[in-house]
């Protein structure tokens, strides 16, 4: 039996409508009024930071270009510096430039970065906001008061310790002192003034930045995996060694090297310890020395101008020196997000 099937037009409502396309929707890019003021300001700040550092850098080398014309080479690796006798060098300034700033950095660094730990890993919560203000409050101490500290109070005592370290670690080149620690009447004007002293002032100063910059990339460790090495068993010291310290390693560095940047700048607590010494050694605990900050804040004044290019060309060695040290840690530090990059 044939069956037959009648075929209706489909209605018209349920037809396809094949001129229109199906696209996503635009989403409208533009940001609100106080978004949009918001970062327009914030980049025209960055900008105009940006402007005033190759501003600086541009003058100080305008600046620099009589005395490199002049001496050369010399320049960098003359120790002396008379310029009444028209001899002018910055390799003795340099290396106590660079001898106070290691210094301060070998004490600080490890003050910092335990302190970090602690306060990341250990503080109780109650506890926590009041020792990072505390931290947070050193930075805002001025350099004056730490240079007084340092010049009243850290010199009288530390030269006994300076004693010490000569009369028992003498037979390394850096401790050893031209004189005899171990006599009756020992001779203490040979520990003042030293590089020593006042690396130990300067890393007082260095303590806060590099506290700060680890506490805050040791909070950064990812949660996921600390409870991960909880539920194996780990105990807080082995998390601590397993999940945060493998991921905060780039900002350890980063806060390590932006605390030397900021100890090769220092001037003020420099200028009132030490005792102006235009000679490369290497005893860091016998009195004199001499750093590039510190040359040109106690110069400046009495500079003549063939003197103040000079000076301004230390300043600008310097200036490329802390820029370089700085952008090296910033990359370090930029990096450093949950371990990027580090394997546990």
């Amino acid at each position: 039996m044939a069956v037959s099937v009648e075929l209706t037009e489909r209605p018209p409502d349920l037809e396809p409508d094949v001129d229109v396309v199906d696209e996503p929707r635009r989403v409208d890019p533009s940001l609100p009024l106080a978004d949009q003021v918001f970062k327009h300001s914030a980049r025209s700040i960055g900008v105009i930071v940006l402007l005033l550092i190759l501003a600086i850098g541009a003058f100080l080398g305008f600046q620099a270009i009589p005395t490199l014309q002049r001496y050369g080479v010399d320049f960098f690796t003359e120790s002396r510096w008379l310029p009444e006798r028209d001899i002018i060098g910055l390799s003795a300034v340099l290396v106590g430039t660079v001898e106070v700033a290691l210094i301060a950095l070998a004490i600080g660094f490890p003050l910092a970065f335990l302190t970090a730990l602690y306060i990341s890993e250990y503080a109780p919560p109650r506890l926590k906001s009041t020792l990072v203000s505390l931290v947070d409050l050193m930075a805002a101490v001025p350099s004056i008061i730490f240079g007084l500290w340092g010049f009243f109070l850290l010199q009288p005592h530390l030269m006994y310790v300076a004693r010490w370290l000569s009369q028992y670690l003498g037979f390394i080149p850096i401790f050893s002192v031209d004189t005899d620690p171990n006599s009756a009447t020992w001779a203490q004007s040979k520990f003042t003034a030293s590089a020593f002293i006042a690396g130990v002032a300067v890393s007082m100063m260095v303590i806060p930045l590099a506290c700060a910059i680890m506490r805050g990339v040791f909070s950064q460790a990812p949660l996921g995996e600390r409870e991960a090495a909880l539920a194996l068993g780990a105990t807080r010291w082995g998390v601590i060694r397993s999940v945060v310290l493998p991921f905060g390693r780039r900002g350890i560095i980063g806060g390590t090297m932006l605390s030397l940047g900021r100890a090769l700048g220092e001037t003020i607590v420099v200028a009132l310890i030490i005792s102006p010494a235009f000679d490369i050694k290497y005893k860091i605990l016998s009195v004199g020395t001499e750093t590039t900050s510190a040359l040109i804040a106690g110069r400046f004044g009495e500079a003549t101008s063939s003197q103040l290019s000079a000076l301004l060309a230390a300043g600008f060695v310097l200036f490329v020196i802390t820029l370089g040290v700085n952008t090296i840690a910033a990359i370090f530090v930029n990096r450093s997000r949950s371990g990027a990059g580090d394997d546990i």
